[in-house]
């Protein structure tokens, strides 16, 4: 028996996550660093180190585990490569992560706002930790809703790509449903990154 309303195909689906340095005084401004996109079962599809287009002035080496060596030619790739890479990749796709905003962002790439799952704005995952007005944190997401530990030593694009996905799954029956009855099961990004969806 069909489900009355399916998820969209696992291969409509891919997750992903940034993680940034700092650049400009104080280190206070995002850059990309490290992407990593996976498809709905948790497979590498992309994942690379970025070439710094400003320089870094903090790697957040204790929160991100990066080194300087690490976005040194050879090592990372350009920046309008990775850019190129992940916007042919996530095109015409299911974007699943955890506050896509901030990846989108550092990324430079639009997308439509119909076609992300974004687990920090899901309404049913903030209603059960009674949190409403404010995003809450992959990490406590996972631990309260999966009893999973994730970013224990540091922070990896890699993992939160699975996480956020791994998260999406757990109700992909539930929010698609609601999708599929015209509802927006979702609370908005910040206003701010309004460049960031189209």
């Amino acid at each position: 028996m069909a489900q009355k309303f399916p998820v969209p195909s696992p291969d409509k689906f891919l997750a992903l996550a940034t993680t940034s340095v700092g650049c400009g005084p104080g280190g206070g401004t995002p850059m990309i660093a490290r992407v990593a996109v996976v498809d709905y079962r948790g497979q590498t599809v992309f994942c690379t180190y970025v070439l710094p287009t400003n320089p870094v002035t903090d790697y957040r080496t204790n929160t991100t585990g990066i080194q300087p060596s690490d976005l040194q030619p050879g090592n990372a790739l350009p920046w309008k490569e990775v850019q190129q890479r992940v916007a042919q990749l996530i095109r015409d796709k299911i974007l699943v992560g955890h506050t896509l905003w901030q990846d989108l962002s550092v990324l430079g790439i639009p997308h439509p706002a119909v076609a992300t799952r974004d687990v920090a704005l899901y309404q049913p995952f903030r209603n059960s930790l009674r949190s409403t007005n404010q995003v809450i944190g992959l990490q406590t997401l996972m631990w309260h809703l999966m009893r999973r530990r994730v970013q224990d030593t540091h922070v990896c694009a890699l993992e939160n790509a699975r996480a956020a996905l791994d998260l999406y799954r757990s109700h992909a029956d539930e929010w698609e449903a609601t999708i599929s009855r015209g509802q927006w099961p979702s609370f908005l990004p910040p206003s701010t990154f309004s460049r960031c969806y189209l």
